[in-house]
C-alpha cells in the first residue's frame, strides 16, 4: 500500500458570493490546488468532489463533470454527497484510491453556494440532511437539533452556556490571523451571552454562518512525488469513517456522538498513532458544542471534561492542544460540501507552516482533521503527519 502525499491545497475567500457561480468558486481553489501543487495537467486521473445542495441551491446536478472542465482538467469526476461530511468523504475515497495503486494523481475538493438562497430557504434546504419522516415533517432543525443535544450534554455532564461562549471567542480570535476566514471580529464572553438565543440555550455566536466557498487538494502517491521531486511534506497517514442513526430520538445518548468515535478509533489504528499524539486538531464546529462532542469523540478528552477546555485556556491558540486554529465552521465559515477538505487544507498549511497561525504550533508533527454530517450520523477523521 502506497503513502499518499498532499502535494498542493486552495481555498476561496469564505463569506457571502450570491453573485458568483458555483462552478466560478471550484475553479478557484482547484487552480490554486493545481498551481500549488505543479503537478502536470495530464497527470491527473480523477476528481472526488463533495457538494451537498446544489440541485436546490442552483439547480445543478450532475456536478462532477461540470467541476471538472471549471478545474481545467479532462478526467473522470464523481460527486459524493453526505451532507456536511461530503468532501471529507470524497477526500478518503481519493485516499483510498491512491493507496489501491489505481492512480497516482487526484483532485479532491468541494463546494457550496447558499447566499444566493434566503434565509428562510437555506434552513430548508439543510433541514433535508435530517430524517424527513421522523424530525422535517416534525419541523426539527439544525439549531434545534443541536440545542436538544447541548441540554443533554449539560443534564448528563455539567456546564453551561457560558463554557460554550468561550469557545465561540476562541474560535473568532483564530480566524483573525486566517485571510481566508469569513469572519475577522474578534468577541467577548459577553457579547456571545448577549447575543439573539436562535435555539435555546444556544445563542448567535453559538452557531456557524451561512457560506459559500469552495476547497481543493491535490493528492499524490509517495512513488509520483520522489519521482517528479515534488516538495510535499505531508503525509494523509490515517482514514477513518463512521455511521449512526439518522434521526436523534433513535439514538441511546443525545450527548455523545459514536460515528465520530468510531470513525476516530479506524484512522488512529490506520495511522498507528493513539490520542496522546495529536498536536493540533481541525474539528467540525457547526455548533460550539459540536466541538465539546467532537473532543470527546476523537478521544481528546473524556466524556464530560470537554465542556471547559477552552474557559481553561486548553484548546487556545496558546493552550498545549489548539483545537480550530481556522477559526473553525464558526468564525472560518461552513460551505457545507467544501468544508471537509477545509480542513485538510487549513492542517496542512499548518503542518507546513505557512498558515497564519503556524507559529502557535511551529513543532507540531501529527494533526487530525473531524468533518460530521447532520447531526453525526456521518463522521469522517483523518490523521495527517509532516516529515520534519
Amino acid at each position: 500500500m502506497t503513502d499518499v502525499r498532499i502535494a498542493g491545497v486552495g481555498l476561496t475567500k469564505f463569506g457571502s458570493h450570491p453573485e458568483r457561480t458555483g462552478r466560478d468558486l471550484f475553479a478557484e481553489a482547484a487552480l490554486a490546488a493545481r498551481e500549488d501543487a505543479g503537478v502536470s495537467r495530464d497527470d491527473y486521473e480523477e476528481i472526488f468532489y463533495g457538494n451537498f445542495m446544489g440541485e436546490l441551491a442552483e439547480k445543478q446536478g450532475h456536478q462532477g463533470p461540470v467541476m471538472a472542465e471549471a478545474a481545467g482538467l479532462d478526467c473522470p469526476a464523481t460527486r459524493y454527497e453526505q451532507a456536511c461530511a461530503s468532501a471529507g468523504v470524497a477526500f478518503r475515497q481519493a485516499v483510498a484510491t491512491i493507496r489501491s495503486g489505481a492512480a497516482d494523481v487526484v483532485l479532491a475538493g468541494g463546494m457550496e453556494r447558499m447566499n444566493n438562497l434566503g434565509t428562510a430557504e437555506v434552513t430548508q434546504s439543510l433541514a433535508i440532511a435530517a430524517d424527513e419522516l421522523f424530525e422535517v415533517r416534525a419541523g426539527v432543525t439544525f439549531p434545534g437539533a443541536y440545542a436538544l443535544m447541548a441540554r443533554a450534554y449539560f443534564d448528563a455532564f455539567g456546564g453551561d452556556s457560558e463554557d460554550l461562549a468561550h469557545i465561540a471567542v476562541k474560535n473568532h480570535a483564530n480566524a483573525m490571523q486566517n485571510d481566508y476566514a469569513q469572519f475577522h471580529r474578534e468577541i467577548t464572553v459577553e457579547d456571545a451571552l448577549e447575543s439573539p438565543v436562535v435555539a435555546d440555550p444556544l445563542t448567535l455566536y453559538d452557531a456557524c454562518p451561512i457560506t459559500d466557498g469552495a476547497s481543493a487538494v491535490v493528492l499524490v502517491s509517495d512513488d509520483y512525488a520522489e519521482r517528479h521531486g515534488l516538495e510535499a511534506p505531508v503525509t494523509v497517514t490515517g482514514s477513518g469513517q463512521g455511521g449512526d442513526k439518522a434521526a436523534l430520538q433513535d439514538r441511546p445518548h443525545l450527548a455523545r456522538t459514536p460515528a465520530a468515535t468510531k470513525a476516530a478509533d479506524a484512522a488512529y489504528a490506520d495511522a498507528g498513532i493513539a490520542p496522546d499524539d495529536v498536536d493540533v486538531a481541525e474539528v467540525h464546529d457547526c455548533f460550539t458544542i459540536a466541538e465539546v462532542l467532537a473532543l470527546e469523540s476523537l478521544g481528546l478528552y473524556d466524556h464530560g471534561e470537554g465542556v471547559g477546555t477552552a474557559a481553561r485556556g486548553e484548546t487556545t491558540r496558546d493552550g498545549d492542544l489548539p483545537v480550530n486554529l481556522s477559526g473553525g465552521l464558526k468564525a472560518k465559515g461552513h460551505p457545507v460540501g467544501a468544508t471537509g477538505t477545509a480542513q485538510i487544507v487549513e492542517m496542512t498549511k499548518l503542518l507546513r507552516g505557512d498558515h497564519g497561525n503556524s507559529d502557535a504550533v511551529p513543532d507540531a508533527r501529527v494533526g487530525v482533521t473531524h468533518n460530521a454530517g447532520g447531526t453525526v450520523a456521518s463522521a469522517v477523521v483523518h490523521v495527517l503527519e509532516v516529515d520534519r
